[in-house]
């Protein structure tokens, strides 16, 4: 026996899928059809502007009010451009400038560029305090580790990109700012009392309130003091005592992406977990990236069963189904609002952002060397560092574990050294390559990620640029004046 059309469509209503490829398949769009909320777009989604057009057009032949997302935040987090690098300084750069103004401005373009293509909602700001230097998925990703300034440029975000007719979603409540691990992989714990919560991690969450932000994302992070032994993401206390009866709260409550393991080895699997998001007080269930027809009816199927077992109230389902419409409504009345964006706009910010401990000396036709990092699951194998914006400059690629700081010095001969990392204080043999390199050349370093209170000795000068976007990867070039 199939499933109640009226109940299918109803959990249909709850949920944000996603497809592979930059086609969306039939079975993407009937969905939709079918009353499936929307889909959020990936790396795997993007070529080329046209090509994007075209797909949010595909999509809403099925529905003409379906919701189309991204993750868009600028900085090392872009899908739009994760073939090359963002041509904005991400939320770290910005809360550096401290120019709250310029973060409106920065959002506002991201937003209207994500109109201009039939996006309607895009996944930031992140809004997360950064209290932790070896967090490991938020870091530059954080306006910064101040909570105030944190919170002002955080409604700075929420204002710019909903004024381009793009609803913001903040996130990830309530603050995955000071975990050291990745929710992606685990379940991260913040063993907190509530009033350092309140102090700390909080404050942006009610700015971006108070700034209209018309989303909320989950984070799927373990907060003894509130959630007990499982995530914010299934916790009532998080979602309805704390974010809408405590912080008034009355948008779209969405989950981060329930395939995650922070969440679905939680539950037992994407259903459990979105019909516990949804008894929780979610609203919208992101499913993931890795989406197919059969995951989206299996997990409306679940949803069905709970409302046929009585886990899950109907009028629950229907009040997530309606606030999840309700958003999707007010992505249409706010259409298209033109915007002219300034093309160098990231670029003089970027510019704006990077920090000079010492003197830049002794930068003529350096040997630029890349240490390699890996990347997060948030930011994709997205090209960074100083490569594409050298003018015949030689650069070469290093792990820095596995390379002798004597076979650098003989590359470079008589030149000196530009060293370029993320996160170079956890970075295995980074600390230690660095120090040994320095103490017998003359070396430069370029911090592209978050920058924690480490410096190394003996180095010429260190260079901080927030960020290893495309264009923290030009102000910096530009900088140590090396760019073509």
């Amino acid at each position: 026996m199939g499933l109640d059309p009226g109940l299918r469509r109803l959990a249909l209503g709850t949920l944000l899928a996603a497809y592979q490829g930059p086609v969306p398949p039939e079975w993407a769009v009937e969905l939709l059809a079918d009353g499936l909320a929307g889909h959020t777009l990936f790396g795997t989604n993007v070529r080329d502007p046209g090509q994007v057009a075209a797909s949010t057009a595909a999509l809403r032949s099925g529905r003409p009010d379906a919701l189309i997302a991204i993750d868009e935040e600028g900085g090392d987090v872009t899908r739009l451009a994760h073939a090359t690098g963002s041509p904005y300084p991400g939320n770290a750069a910005l809360g550096a400038i401290g120019d709250v103004a310029l973060t409106r401005r920065v959002y506002q373009a991201i937003g209207a560029e994500l109109a201009a293509l039939g996006i309607t909602v895009n996944l930031a700001p992140t809004v997360d305090v950064n209290s932790a230097d070896d967090n490991p998925v938020i870091g530059t990703r954080s306006f910064g580790a101040d909570p105030l300034r944190v919170a002002a440029h955080s409604a700075a975000a929420v204002s710019g990109l909903q004024s381009a007719g793009v609803a913001a979603c903040a996130k990830h409540f309530p603050g995955h700012g000071a975990t050291v691990t990745d929710s992606h992989h685990e379940l991260p714990m913040v063993d907190v009392p509530m009033e350092l919560l309140r102090q700390r991690d909080l404050p942006p969450f009610a700015a971006v309130v108070a700034a209209g932000a018309r989303a909320v994302m989950t984070a799927h992070i373990r907060v003894p003091a509130l959630t007990g032994d499982g995530p914010a993401t299934f916790s009532r206390a998080v979602l309805v005592d704390l974010l809408r009866g405590e912080y008034g709260f009355t948008g779209t409550v969405i989950t981060d992406a329930l395939e995650m393991k922070g969440a679905a080895v939680a539950a037992g699997g994407v259903g459990p977990a979105a019909v516990r998001a949804l008894a929780a007080g979610a609203d919208l269930l992101c499913i993931g990236a890795k989406v197919d027809a059969e995951l989206v009816e299996r997990v409306a199927a679940q949803i069905v069963e709970a409302l046929a077992d009585g886990t899950l109230a109907t009028a629950r389902v229907e009040e997530a189904a309606g606030r999840a419409a309700a958003l999707a409504a007010w992505t249409r009345a706010a259409g298209d609002t033109p915007a002219t964006v300034d093309p160098d706009l990231g670029y003089a910010a970027a510019r704006r952002a990077v920090r000079v401990d010492g003197v830049l000396t002794g930068l003529d036709r350096p040997l630029v060397v890349q240490l390699h990092t890996e990347s997060t699951i948030a930011e994709g194998r997205v090209p960074w560092g100083l490569g594409p914006h050298l003018d015949g400059v030689p650069e070469i690629r290093v792990v820095a574990a596995e390379t002798d700081h004597a076979t650098l010095r003989g590359l470079a001969g008589d030149r000196s050294i530009v060293l370029v990392g993320r996160h170079l204080h956890r970075l295995p043999g980074g600390p230690e390559l660095i120090t040994a390199l320095a103490a017998e050349h003359p070396v430069t370093v370029v911090e592209m990620g978050w920058p924690a209170q480490w410096r190394p000795s003996g180095v010429r000068a260190f260079v901080t640029t927030y960020g290893a976007s495309h264009a923290n990867g030009r102000a910096a070039a530009e900088v140590l004046g090396l760019a073509g």
